[in-house]
């Protein structure tokens, strides 16, 4: 039982420390128009889970809804757990292809700096966990200002107005 236990923490510390990495994605160009309308679709889906799961979060900061550290919690993992699929999404650069996109060129010229703001993504998604773990109220509203200052570097310098 003994050695059980043991391999189980050590299970665990190593999916902490895989799970604290985000993957370097290399960025792709569509193969031809049907897969840059797929990824386009997939991107912007990926993009509406996320406004669901920021909305109910960007209210409680707001004082327009009531702390609920359950949906604070679903929520941030969801985005932490979208912050990991979000390299691979954001990759497929779509530009020779019609498709409608929200996306700036400059996504797929400064890859790598999107990637440093998907990572900040993810740190602040595990900040407000951190903070509901605890269950610092003090901390909420800045936890969650985190989360929505990283979606908001990313919307400044990647999406079009």
């Amino acid at each position: 039982m003994r050695r059980f236990s043991k391999l189980m923490v050590a299970a665990a510390s190593a999916a902490t420390l895989i799970s604290s990495t985000v993957v370097a994605s290399e960025v792709t160009e569509a193969s031809s128009a049907k897969h840059a309308k797929a990824a386009t679709q997939y991107r912007q889906a990926m993009f509406q889970l996320v406004r669901s799961n920021m909305g109910p979060l960007g209210g409680m900061a707001k004082g327009a809804l009531p702390f609920d550290e359950s949906v604070m919690q679903t929520n941030a993992v969801r985005l932490e757990q979208l912050a990991d699929m979000m390299g691979d999404y954001l990759a497929v650069d779509t530009r020779k292809f019609d498709v409608e996109t929200g996306a700036k060129d400059e996504i797929w010229e400064s890859f790598s700096d999107v990637e440093t703001k998907i990572m900040a993504l993810k740190k602040a998604s595990q900040g407000l966990q951190a903070a509901v773990k605890a269950g610092d109220e003090s901390a909420y509203r800045g936890a969650i200002g985190k989360i929505g200052a990283s979606c908001k570097s990313c919307h400044d310098d990647y999406k079009k107005d």
